[in-house]
């Protein structure tokens, strides 16, 4: 190298100045924006030039997560957040002998329907309000935990936006619910990840360092270099005393690398982020599963056609499971046998303690809610997953050998029928984005009554989406529940295909980049 300022940009050897004031000491973003007097966008660019060229190396980095308010939350100030406006407004129709019903509040134009459908749903799980008959909704004199914390919290981040984790953990959880998200902009938080790097020079960086400073002393910066030749210049002549800068053609270009989400992953992130805004807490489970969670817990008997080979995968090594936990060997055993304290008489055979231990793929996503229901779950509560699971199938546009179920159940003493009904309703409309749908009577072992939920594809014509049903004192009882629970079980990759209009199932892993941009307007 000849001459420091034949490869450098003029930004570069300012920002190469500004690091060579610290010595061996590192700089922050910060320090580089106060030392060197540029903008934000143009120390960006020159770091990475920089970077590129290995004359600078970033010596340490921290991310801190920061929490403001967005312009709906701004707005929330003035007129409260819908759980606090709902219960200002139930009171005040009470205290004036006109209760309000879901209708009204809907039409009052405050705020969307769907955040006072939501804001109701909370109310009435923490006991605030009570809904009657024709749809009333009436405040009970409780208070509302969630719309307190609200109220806190707009008037925390009133003036300005603070770090996340100097809230408390329930205030963590409620920001983030709260916080805006990619197909959810109507938010009143905003959460965002401030990155802090600080950088060193290398040792070929002190190098060009000092030869740029050396260059300047003389008068031969590169400061006033021109970059590019212009019409003007050629017009009035000026680009016979100019002096240009050269090119390195030897660098490599800027790698442009675009990042953006799969359609089919952004919509099982929209899934996931109703299921949350619904209330429902989240499950997990493991996807190699014993016969016991997968089946047994559920009131499948041992010879039920599902369990054989042509329909699940069973594992080579090992083969079974360590142990199944008591009590609930003995109790869902006791089930099958005779009935045990169910009630019911059972199937009438000899329950096999060892093959329950045989370990599987998960073939169905009722295994992660029978685990929960063992678990001492909420009552009232709501639970869902997004269970990967695998069955031994003839692949086709509408079957894959695996495939994800979004799996829920709802507990409590008021559950019915109705109210499985209304949420399949739900996913299906609102999920799947479906026009049509339909339910048709079913058998499941472990449910009764059931359910199946089809809806109407564009191309395909009617599709079952999966089923559902009140699960049977014989799967419930002996995993300590006695609570009405109802559960259902959907294909989440056929709700893809509805919503984002594809007729093969396939076609959600496909590697054709020109169908993947083709969806991507959906919900990437």
């Amino acid at each position: 190298m000849n001459s420091a300022s034949d490869s450098l940009h003029p930004l570069e050897i300012t920002l190469l100045a500004a690091l060579g004031q610290s010595a061996d000491a590192p700089s922050s973003d910060d320090e580089l924006r106060e030392r060197s007097q540029l903008a934000p966008s143009q120390i960006s660019m020159a770091l990475g030039w920089l970077q590129a060229k290995t004359l600078i190396r970033v010596h340490a980095e921290t991310v801190t997560v920061w929490v403001g308010l967005t312009e709906v939350g701004r707005g929330y100030l003035v007129t409260g957040s819908p759980p606090e406006w709902l219960v200002q407004r139930c009171r005040q129709g009470a205290h004036e002998g006109r209760p309000l019903t879901v209708q009204t509040l809907q039409d009052a134009d405050t705020f969307p329907p769907s955040d006072i459908s939501r804001a109701i749903g909370l109310l009435k799980q923490e006991g605030a309000i009570r809904l009657t008959a024709g749809g009333h909704v009436e405040p009970t004199g409780a208070a509302s935990p969630t719309a307190e914390r609200f109220a806190a919290l707009l008037n925390q981040l009133r003036e300005r936006r603070r770090e996340l984790p100097s809230f408390a953990p329930d205030e963590q959880t409620l920001l983030r619910q709260y916080a805006v998200k990619r197909g959810s902009a109507q938010k009143p938080f905003r959460i965002e990840e401030r990155i802090r790097r600080e950088y060193v020079l290398t040792e070929d960086g002190k190098a060009a360092a000092q030869r740029c400073r050396a260059e300047a002393a003389d008068g031969r910066g590169a400061v006033n270099d021109v970059a590019q030749l212009t019409p003007a210049m050629l017009k009035d002549g000026s680009w016979r005393g100019a002096r240009f800068r050269k090119y390195t053609i030897s660098l490599r270009p800027p790698r442009v690398a675009p990042g953006r989400r799969h359609p089919y992953r952004a919509f099982l992130d929209l899934v996931k982020h109703q299921l949350v805004g619904m209330g429902f807490r989240e499950m997990r489970g493991p996807l190699v599963e014993t016969e016991f969670w997968n089946m047994d817990a559920l009131f499948m008997p041992q010879f039920h056609p599902a369990r054989a080979i042509h329909d699940v995968y069973f594992v080579k090594t090992p083969t079974h499971a360590a142990r199944i936990d008591e009590p609930f060997l003995s109790s869902v055993a006791a089930a099958h046998e005779h009935g045990g304290d169910t009630g019911s008489r059972g199937w009438g055979y000899r329950y096999d303690a060892e093959r329950a231990r045989r370990l599987i793929l998960r073939s169905q996503g009722t295994a992660v809610s029978a685990r929960t229901l063992a678990s001492k779950p909420l009552v009232p509560g709501k639970y869902f997953s997004m269970a990967r699971c695998f069955r031994y199938d003839q692949v086709d546009a509408t079957h894959a050998t695996d495939f994800f179920q979004v799996e829920g159940i709802v507990l409590g003493d008021e559950i019915h029928f109705r109210t499985l009904l209304g949420l399949l309703t739900l996913f299906a409309e609102e999920m799947a984005q479906a026009k049509e749908r339909a339910f048709l009577p079913a058998y499941f072992p472990f449910t009764e009554p059931s359910v199946e939920l089809h809806v109407r594809h564009a191309q395909l014509g009617w599709m079952e989406l999966g089923g559902a049903g009140l699960l049977r004192p014989e799967v419930t009882r002996p995993l300590g529940v006695t609570a009405p629970v109802i559960a259902w079980g959907l294909g989440l990759d056929r709700m893809a295909m509805v919503a984002l209009g594809l007729h093969d199932i396939r076609d959600l892993f496909s590697t054709d980049l020109e169908k993947i941009r083709a969806l991507r307007g959906r919900f990437a």
